[in-house]
């Protein structure tokens, strides 16, 4: 289960503060990741679309998602958005990913343009389904925010963001 191998991670079990999402879509659920996270202290995220942005905002219990923009549960429009550079685990939904860490989302670019904050810190980590990693790339542009670390069902993988030396 993709769930428990992300809850495997190092990277989850420091992270004092993680973003999530509400999974649509049949992307892969994260209610067992919300439910750990709650119980072992840690502040949660949730992404809520106001007008071209996304931001995040806490939640403290699941009952603070509301049917939003997309028909996405997100947080509440009363809250206090949040940027990437305040999470330390970022969960990253996908229709796709690939080796290198590229995804392809639902061509909205919301992510890619939250990821891209100067001050983000955050382990970006792309949950999916194994069927969901393809073995071949992902054409990416430079605006494209790579993963740090795919998770499915079966397997984890660590990307490396190093230049090859020339």
């Amino acid at each position: 289960m993709a769930q428990l191998n992300l809850l495997s991670l190092d990277e989850f079990v420091r992270a004092e503060s993680i973003a999530l999402y509400a999974a649509a879509h049949n992307e892969t659920d994260t209610g067992l990741i919300l439910a750990t996270a709650f119980k072992a202290g840690k502040r949660v995220l949730y992404p809520a679309v106001c007008g071209h942005q996304m931001v995040f905002r806490y939640v403290e219990r699941i009952d603070e998602l509301k049917q939003g923009a997309f028909g996405l549960l997100e947080p509440c429009s009363s809250g206090i958005g949040h940027q990437a550079d305040e999470a330390d685990l970022i969960v990253v939904p996908g229709v796709a990913f690939d080796r290198s860490g590229h995804r392809i989302g639902y061509g909205k670019g919301f992510y890619d343009r939250f990821l891209q904050h100067p001050g983000r810190k955050a382990h970006l980590v792309g949950l999916c389904h194994d069927f969901q990693l393809i073995e071949g790339g992902i054409l990416a542009d430079s605006h494209d925010i790579p993963m740090d670390i795919i998770v499915t069902d079966l397997r984890i993988i660590r990307i490396s963001h190093t230049e090859p030396e020339k």
